[in-house]
């Protein structure tokens, strides 16, 4: 079953999240993960969007995703965004 990864943040250091995001995209792509949504247009249908870029990724599973998230490799790249973003992220199982 596919599992996702979802994020909203709050970016206030653009270039230090660049080289942030320039290091973790081939890692989760390591772990089988792609990206779904990346930072698009949010439309509120329903409730409100609180304006927050938003980013998901599918992996093949919620085991992939867990291994992505608790790599000894994904250690010293997550310090890379510290200060530059607030975020919140979520792991889904798909359907």
């Amino acid at each position: 079953m596919a599992a996702y990864l979802m994020v909203q943040m709050t970016v206030s250091d653009p270039a230090q999240y660049q080289a942030y995001g320039k290091a973790v995209v081939p890692l989760i792509a390591k772990h089988g993960g792609k990206f779904i949504i990346r930072g698009g247009t949010v439309v509120a249908l329903e409730g409100r969007h609180d304006g927050r870029r938003m980013v998901v990724f599918e992996f093949p599973s919620m085991e992939a995703l867990k291994g992505f998230w608790n790599s000894p490799e994904y250690v010293p790249v997550k310090k890379l965004r510290e200060n530059a973003a607030v975020l919140d992220v979520w792991a889904v199982e798909g359907a």
